[in-house]
């Protein structure tokens, strides 16, 4: 080890000016062992540094490399681990812990008093050892010694002390004086040690010399010790004096600390009661409004309304610990809650008896209601209410139960109130509905003169009048922001394309006002009590912004349209919107019954009425849902739109019935067929409602199994027809289709018209090939018999050698065929087609006129038969083409 040391003192600490004062070789724990040295070190030059330095052997050769240097200052604990047994393991705590373990343990016990020893010399025992035998370290000594103590123990320690530059250049001198001083190295030594001999007797002489002036010394210092216990008397003496002024500090100290304490306290409760004198203490002038205020005023109301919000504020503050307890507190809160309980009794009393009042003076307002289609305006009476919204909001969080019971005594009031209002105003729309019909007086029973009955029909009729006016359009629904909006437009009833008579125009269009009235009276009516209901009971509606949209149902059947309605309303409802729907729910209890009542009349006076209920029930609930999807009247319209989707559905499936039941005379021509004119009445009225309407998918489905049942309908009476030929009835149908599909422009029956054209087309020529038949036989049967020939081979030029085929024989035929005769033929066929044909569809002109297109195509056939086969004869028909012509423009005109 001591070899080791000098190596590492002289390749690596010497050239960094430190010395090497003790080593110790470790390996990490728990780690393989990897050996290396822990060094501790100190600079030669001042200030003194001191330094732990691991060194690590180099694996490719035999020297040593500096790896890590801690500063000694950075050391807070040295851990030998077991102060009792032998234990190799300690640990340095420098940023970290680093644990190792020695090679031996006496190593080890050296390197930590060194470390020991430097600690008390430099760092002035700033490190802690722990773990560590008290006999390997060091007594503390006097301050007066520490430096040659110090000294000592660094020698102790430094085994080797390498000589600095002066020492080494005295020692050259003395070896310089001296001859053989290098040849006879003893006889050096004990010349050295003789002069040694000489000024250590030099020395004793020199302290013997000096024995008079040591006698001296003491003597002073014997004197000195003689003041000192002197002083040491009278700094007694002081200490007394001061103890006693100690004694008399601590009790001034005491006093003002009580002092101190007790304003402190004083402080405090001041607090405590400002406190409760600010935020208990509730003003003479608020307890007055609550036993006595009027709640009828303006004025008196706000009154009550402050007092109400300061007594609820001074029930609701924050006690601090300890407030509960005190008996004035307690009796503060007894009072605050009487003052409550009175208030909130006299409070639901007075807007019980409102309630009440309002039942009867809106009541008393039926009357003039009753002969017009409108319903009475809530408006006065909510913005009456509306004044107590606070005091409600005040007894809904102080008193729940009275909360409610006014909740349910507002709804009693008001469902009987509507209730009355609704019926009478339905009985009103019914009588208007059947007042021009034989159904009307089956409604007729509200106690009305006929005078005004008979007035209010008639104004249905004008072009001007209230109930005209206040129509609303299938496409624009303005929604006011006042409680009596109105939805204005004109009429969807386009008279000019219905081939209806005139009354049933006149009844479709008062239907079609009447319906939108009723709808335009509800609709403000039930978001106004809506909204009033949330402002005064304070439920508050926080609208849900959806992505979704509402989609439109494209399904037939009345679930799968609930269902579309419904899609776009959030899952999660709170709980005061619940609240909502379920009082407007019993509010308005009989509205949806006496709409159900009123479409159900609507369909029984016309079925096509379902045309104008499903666009204007669908507009309407569209236009609720943009409000609100999860309202009441979203809801409610919604459940009664299924209803007359219901009904829609129910007006085509007896269309498509009628036309499977329809029965054709025997003995008179088909014409027309009456479910055809039907399904163009139905198109034209359908697209004069249904225009830019939101449920155009509905009615493009009903056109379709529509047009599908007419079309196999009118292919089975063509088939049963007996008077009638088959082609006539299809093409007269299929020609009265095509013309109305082409005039409507239906978008999605397209395809429809097509073939309705295709199978117009097929059947008229069908039709003239069938009517027009063979009109000159003869003739017919003999170029029959040549184009046989002709087909065996026979060469055409060589047709004429045939004996039946000859030239006499053909002359013979030709000569059968006068102009005259030709005539006289199609004269009989042109009235043969004008008793197959009816008058309304005016295609006599067609047909004859492809009729005469088949005749000259026949004739120029024979022509080309007679050029090819009978070649230089000079033979030829005894009319040509324009005698053709002559004779069918003159039939046609004669007729």
């Amino acid at each position: 080890m001591t070899a080791i040391k000098h190596a590492l003192q002289r390749d690596i600490f010497t050239p960094n000016d430190e010395r090497l004062l003790s080593i110790v070789n470790v390996c990490k724990a728990g780690k393989k062992k990897r050996n290396c040295f822990l060094c501790a070190t100190v600079t030669t030059e001042r200030p003194v540094q001191v330094n732990v330095v691991k060194v690590k052997k180099s694996d490719k050769g035999d020297f040593y490399k500096r790896q890590t240097a801690w500063a000694l200052r950075d050391l807070a604990v040295v851990d030998a681990k077991d102060a009792v047994k032998e234990n190799p393991e300690f640990d340095l705590h420098f940023d970290k812990v680093y644990k190792w373990v020695a090679s031996s343990t006496v190593e080890k016990n050296t390197f930590i008093s060194c470390i020991w020893k430097l600690n008390q010399r430099y760092l002035r025992k700033k490190i802690d050892f722990i773990n560590v035998s008290s006999q390997l370290l060091e007594e503390s000594v006097p301050s007066g010694e520490n430096q040659s103590v110090a000294g000592g123990d660094e020698e102790a320690v430094d085994e080797y002390q390498e000589l600095n530059a002066r020492e080494e250049q005295d020692i050259e001198i003395m070896m310089e004086g001296c001859e053989y001083a290098i040849s006879n190295a003893e006889a050096f030594a004990e010349k050295l040690s003789r002069e040694l001999q000489v000024l250590d007797g030099a020395n004793i002489q020199s302290i013997m010399a000096s024995e008079k002036q040591v006698n001296i010394l003491m003597k002073l210092l014997d004197e000195a010790l003689k003041e000192v216990d002197q002083i040491e008397l009278k700094l007694s003496s002081y200490e007394e004096m001061l103890q006693s002024v100690k004694e008399q500090m601590d009790q001034i100290s005491e006093s003002n600390h009580l002092i101190h304490l007790s304003n402190t306290n004083n402080v405090k409760l001041l607090s405590e009661i400002e406190f409760l004198v600010n935020h208990m203490d509730l003003a003479k002038g608020h307890i007055k409004a609550l036993q006595e205020g009027d709640l009828t005023s303006s004025r008196g109301i706000e009154a009550c309304t402050n007092a109400a919000d300061a007594l609820l504020q001074c029930m609701n503050v924050a006690l601090r610990p300890g407030h509960d307890m005190l008996h004035a507190v307690k009796q503060q809160q007894q009072r605050f809650s009487d003052l409550r309980e009175q208030f909130a009794r006299r409070l639901a009393s007075h807007l019980n008896s409102v309630f009440v009042q309002q039942g009867h003076d809106q009541s008393s307002t039926l009357a003039q209601h009753s002969v017009e289609l409108t319903l009475p305006n809530h408006h006065p009476f909510h913005r009456d209410l509306l004044r107590y919204a606070k005091l409600m909001e005040w007894l809904k969080n102080t008193d729940y139960g009275k909360y409610e019971g006014l909740t349910k005594n507002y709804m009693d009031y008001l469902s009987r109130l509507y209730e009355r209002e609704i019926k009478d105003f339905f009985e009103v729309a019914k009588i208007k509905m059947t007042g021009t019909t034989r159904e009307g007086k089956k409604f007729a029973t509200l106690p009305r003169k006929e005078s005004a009955v008979k007035q209010e029909t008639e104004s249905l009729h004008g072009s001007s009048g209230k109930l005209t006016g206040s129509t609303s359009s299938l496409n624009k629904l303005s929604v006011q922001s006042s409680g009596n909006r109105r939805s204005q437009s004109s009429s969807l009833l386009d008279m000019g394309n219905m081939s209806a008579s005139d009354l049933d125009v006149a009844d479709r269009t008062k239907f079609d006002k009447i319906f939108e009235q009723v709808l335009s009276e509800l609709e403000p009516l039930c978001l106004a009590e809506q909204d009033f209901i949330s402002k005064f009971f304070k439920l508050q509606q926080h609208q849900s912004i959806s992505g979704t949209t509402t989609n439109e149902a494209e399904e037939m059947d009345g679930g799968a349209l609930s269902r579309s309605y419904t899609s776009g309303v959030p899952q999660t409802i709170s709980s005061e919107k619940d609240m909502i729907r379920q009082m407007m729910t019993k509010i308005f209890r009989c509205v949806e019954p006496e709409l159900n009542n009123l479409i159900a009349l609507g369909d029984k006076i016309d079925s096509f009425n379902s045309l104008y209920m499903l666009v204007k029930m669908s507009h309407h609930v569209w236009t609720a849902q943009n409000v609100d999807p999860a309202s009441f009247l979203s809801t409610t319209l919604g459940n009664v739109l299924v209803t007359v989707k219901r009904n829609f559905d129910k007006c085509i499936s007896n269309q498509m019935k009628q036309m499977d039941e329809v029965k054709i005379s025997k003995k008179s021509k088909v014409g027309i067929l009456p479910f055809v004119a039907e399904f163009e009445e139905f198109a034209a009225l359908a697209e004069s409602i249904f225009k830019n309407a939101e449920r155009r998918g509905d009615l493009d489905k009903a056109y379709i199994k529509l047009i599908r049942a007419v079309f196999v309908s009118v292919e089975k009476v063509a088939n049963e027809s007996q008077k009638t030929p088959r082609d006539v009835v299809m093409m007269e149908n299929f020609h009265h289709i095509f013309a109305t599909l082409s005039r409507l422009k239906i978008s999605c029956l397209e395809a429809e018209k097509k073939e309705a054209k295709q199978k117009y087309t097929d059947h008229l020529q069908s039709y003239v090939i069938y009517s027009l038949g063979q009109p000159l036989e003869k003739l017919n049967h003999f170029f029959e018999g040549v184009e046989a020939r002709v087909a065996q081979g026979i060469r055409e030029e060589e047709v004429s050698y045939q004996l039946a085929f000859n030239k006499q024989e053909l002359r013979k035929v030709i000569k059968e065929y006068p102009g005259k005769e030709v005539k006289k033929g199609l004269d009989n066929l042109y009235k043969k087609v004008d008793k197959h044909l009816c008058e309304e569809e005016n295609l006599l002109q067609v047909v004859w006129h492809s009729m005469q297109d088949e005749f000259i195509r026949q004739y120029k056939h024979f022509e080309g038969l007679i050029a090819r086969c009978y070649p230089g004869s000079g033979i030829t028909m005894e009319f040509t083409i324009q005698d053709i012509l002559d004779y069918c423009s003159s039939i046609a005109q004669s007729h």
